[in-house]
Protein backbone atom coordinates (compact mmCIF):
# COMPACT_ATOMS: atom_id res chain seq x y z
CA UNK A 1 0.00 0.00 0.00
CA UNK A 2 1.52 3.21 -0.79
CA UNK A 3 1.26 6.73 0.92
CA UNK A 4 -1.08 9.73 0.23
CA UNK A 5 0.55 11.71 -2.23
CA UNK A 6 -1.73 14.83 -0.73
CA UNK A 7 0.67 14.71 2.47
CA UNK A 8 -2.64 14.21 4.52
CA UNK A 9 -4.41 11.30 6.31
CA UNK A 10 -2.49 8.62 7.17
CA UNK A 11 0.74 9.98 5.89
CA UNK A 12 0.24 13.49 7.84
CA UNK A 13 -0.49 11.63 11.24
CA UNK A 14 2.79 8.88 10.87
CA UNK A 15 4.95 12.19 10.15
CA UNK A 16 3.76 13.77 13.44
CA UNK A 17 3.96 10.48 15.21
CA UNK A 18 7.40 9.98 14.28
CA UNK A 19 8.61 13.32 14.13
CA UNK A 20 6.61 15.06 17.26
CA UNK A 21 7.19 18.86 18.33
CA UNK A 22 6.49 19.60 21.72
CA UNK A 23 3.41 22.56 22.05
CA UNK A 24 4.88 26.11 21.91
CA UNK A 25 3.88 26.11 25.73
CA UNK A 26 6.35 23.65 26.86
CA UNK A 27 9.03 24.86 24.37
CA UNK A 28 12.20 25.93 27.20
CA UNK A 29 12.77 29.96 27.59
CA UNK A 30 16.00 31.51 26.53
CA UNK A 31 16.87 31.28 30.50
CA UNK A 32 15.86 27.47 30.46
CA UNK A 33 18.17 26.58 27.50
CA UNK A 34 21.06 28.48 29.50
CA UNK A 35 20.34 26.32 32.17
CA UNK A 36 19.95 22.96 30.48
CA UNK A 37 22.67 23.69 28.51
CA UNK A 38 25.01 24.83 31.65
CA UNK A 39 24.03 21.33 33.81
CA UNK A 40 26.17 18.68 34.35
CA UNK A 41 25.20 15.09 32.62
CA UNK A 42 26.46 12.39 34.02
CA UNK A 43 28.12 10.05 31.27
CA UNK A 44 27.34 6.26 31.36
CA UNK A 45 30.12 3.96 33.40
CA UNK A 46 30.69 0.42 32.87
CA UNK A 47 29.01 -1.86 35.12
CA UNK A 48 30.77 -3.54 38.26
CA UNK A 49 30.08 -5.18 41.62
CA UNK A 50 31.27 -2.08 43.74
CA UNK A 51 28.73 0.38 42.02
CA UNK A 52 25.68 -1.98 42.52
CA UNK A 53 27.19 -2.65 46.40
CA UNK A 54 27.04 1.52 46.38
CA UNK A 55 23.29 2.08 45.28
CA UNK A 56 22.25 -0.61 47.36
CA UNK A 57 24.48 0.79 51.01
CA UNK A 58 22.87 4.32 49.31
CA UNK A 59 19.09 3.09 50.24
CA UNK A 60 20.48 1.57 53.54
CA UNK A 61 19.65 -2.48 52.51
CA UNK A 62 22.29 -4.87 53.82
CA UNK A 63 23.85 -7.57 51.75
CA UNK A 64 26.92 -9.14 51.40
CA UNK A 65 29.50 -11.19 48.40
CA UNK A 66 28.63 -14.37 48.32
CA UNK A 67 31.54 -17.36 47.11
CA UNK A 68 31.53 -16.37 43.72
CA UNK A 69 31.71 -12.71 43.76
CA UNK A 70 27.82 -11.67 43.38
CA UNK A 71 25.72 -9.39 45.21
CA UNK A 72 23.10 -10.52 47.08
CA UNK A 73 21.15 -10.32 49.82
CA UNK A 74 17.04 -11.28 51.10
CA UNK A 75 14.23 -8.72 50.54
CA UNK A 76 10.96 -10.07 52.04
CA UNK A 77 12.67 -13.37 53.13
CA UNK A 78 13.46 -13.84 49.62
CA UNK A 79 17.09 -14.28 48.21
CA UNK A 80 17.99 -11.99 45.68
CA UNK A 81 21.33 -11.97 43.43
CA UNK A 82 22.83 -8.60 41.11
CA UNK A 83 24.89 -10.70 38.80
CA UNK A 84 26.95 -9.29 35.89
CA UNK A 85 26.89 -11.32 33.28
CA UNK A 86 27.74 -11.02 29.31
CA UNK A 87 31.81 -10.93 27.89
CA UNK A 88 32.59 -7.97 29.53
CA UNK A 89 29.75 -7.78 32.77
CA UNK A 90 27.91 -5.03 30.79
CA UNK A 91 24.67 -6.87 31.67
CA UNK A 92 23.00 -6.66 35.12
CA UNK A 93 20.42 -8.80 36.04
CA UNK A 94 18.42 -8.86 39.07
CA UNK A 95 17.18 -12.51 39.98
CA UNK A 96 15.06 -13.30 43.12
CA UNK A 97 13.96 -16.73 44.38
CA UNK A 98 11.31 -17.16 46.59
CA UNK A 99 11.87 -18.61 49.77
CA UNK A 100 8.05 -20.72 50.01
CA UNK A 101 7.73 -24.24 49.92
CA UNK A 102 5.56 -25.17 46.70
CA UNK A 103 2.61 -27.90 48.13
CA UNK A 104 2.27 -30.04 45.44
CA UNK A 105 -1.57 -29.58 45.31
CA UNK A 106 -0.39 -25.70 44.67
CA UNK A 107 1.74 -27.04 41.71
CA UNK A 108 -0.35 -26.25 38.47
CA UNK A 109 -2.03 -23.07 40.39
CA UNK A 110 1.35 -21.42 40.29
CA UNK A 111 2.92 -22.53 37.28
CA UNK A 112 -0.69 -21.25 36.19
CA UNK A 113 0.33 -17.61 37.07
CA UNK A 114 3.75 -17.63 36.23
CA UNK A 115 2.73 -18.16 32.36
CA UNK A 116 -0.40 -15.38 33.13
CA UNK A 117 2.50 -13.26 34.36
CA UNK A 118 4.91 -13.64 31.42
CA UNK A 119 1.97 -13.57 29.07
CA UNK A 120 0.88 -9.93 30.79
CA UNK A 121 4.09 -8.26 32.24
CA UNK A 122 7.11 -7.42 30.82
CA UNK A 123 9.09 -7.32 33.92
CA UNK A 124 10.22 -9.51 35.60
CA UNK A 125 10.41 -12.92 33.25
CA UNK A 126 9.51 -15.37 36.04
CA UNK A 127 9.98 -19.30 35.43
CA UNK A 128 10.33 -22.63 37.89
CA UNK A 129 13.10 -24.47 37.82
CA UNK A 130 13.18 -28.40 39.59
CA UNK A 131 15.68 -28.57 42.34
CA UNK A 132 16.07 -31.38 45.10
CA UNK A 133 12.73 -32.67 45.42
CA UNK A 134 10.65 -29.31 44.77
CA UNK A 135 9.99 -26.88 42.25
CA UNK A 136 11.88 -23.43 42.81
CA UNK A 137 10.47 -20.14 41.39
CA UNK A 138 12.21 -17.43 40.16
CA UNK A 139 12.00 -13.86 38.81
CA UNK A 140 14.36 -11.97 36.57
CA UNK A 141 15.03 -8.08 35.39
CA UNK A 142 18.28 -8.20 32.78
CA UNK A 143 19.47 -4.92 31.47
CA UNK A 144 21.89 -4.85 28.79
CA UNK A 145 24.29 -1.67 29.47
CA UNK A 146 26.97 -2.12 26.51
CA UNK A 147 27.48 1.22 26.91
CA UNK A 148 27.58 1.81 30.25
CA UNK A 149 25.04 3.13 33.07
CA UNK A 150 24.42 6.02 34.89
CA UNK A 151 23.72 6.07 38.50
CA UNK A 152 20.05 6.69 37.60
CA UNK A 153 19.90 3.90 35.44
CA UNK A 154 21.53 1.59 37.61
CA UNK A 155 19.15 2.70 40.48
CA UNK A 156 16.30 2.04 38.15
CA UNK A 157 17.12 -1.43 37.64
CA UNK A 158 17.78 -2.38 40.80
CA UNK A 159 14.52 -1.31 41.91
CA UNK A 160 12.11 -2.79 38.86
CA UNK A 161 14.29 -6.05 39.62
CA UNK A 162 13.27 -5.91 43.64
CA UNK A 163 9.98 -4.59 43.24
CA UNK A 164 8.16 -6.49 40.39
CA UNK A 165 9.96 -9.75 41.64
CA UNK A 166 8.86 -8.83 45.34
CA UNK A 167 5.43 -8.61 43.21
CA UNK A 168 5.46 -11.46 41.69
CA UNK A 169 6.07 -13.48 44.81
CA UNK A 170 3.31 -11.92 46.55
CA UNK A 171 0.90 -13.28 44.13
CA UNK A 172 2.16 -16.29 44.34
CA UNK A 173 2.14 -16.29 48.34
CA UNK A 174 -1.41 -16.18 48.18
CA UNK A 175 -1.45 -19.72 46.65
CA UNK A 176 1.04 -21.53 48.58
CA UNK A 177 2.39 -19.99 51.25
CA UNK A 178 6.15 -19.17 51.96
CA UNK A 179 7.99 -21.81 54.78
CA UNK A 180 11.11 -20.83 56.31
CA UNK A 181 11.97 -24.17 57.52
CA UNK A 182 12.15 -27.36 55.68
CA UNK A 183 10.26 -30.41 57.69
CA UNK A 184 13.75 -31.09 59.47
CA UNK A 185 13.12 -27.49 61.18
CA UNK A 186 16.32 -26.05 59.85
CA UNK A 187 16.59 -22.75 57.73
CA UNK A 188 15.96 -23.65 53.98
CA UNK A 189 19.09 -23.13 52.16
CA UNK A 190 18.01 -19.64 50.76
CA UNK A 191 16.74 -18.18 54.00
CA UNK A 192 18.10 -14.40 54.98
CA UNK A 193 21.34 -14.02 55.29
CA UNK A 194 23.29 -14.25 58.59
CA UNK A 195 24.17 -10.20 59.20
CA UNK A 196 26.98 -10.96 61.00
CA UNK A 197 28.80 -12.87 57.51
Amino acid sequence: MTPPRNGGGAGRWLARLLNPRPPAARRPTGAQVRTLANAQVEKPRPLSTQRVGDDLSRRGYRFRIDDDGDVTGTWDGNRFWFLLLGEHDEILQVRGRWAGALPAAARLAVLQAANDWNRERIWPKVYTREEGAGLALYAEVSVDFEHGATEEQLAQTVSCGLVTASQFFSTVASLAPPSDADADGETAPDAPDDPSK
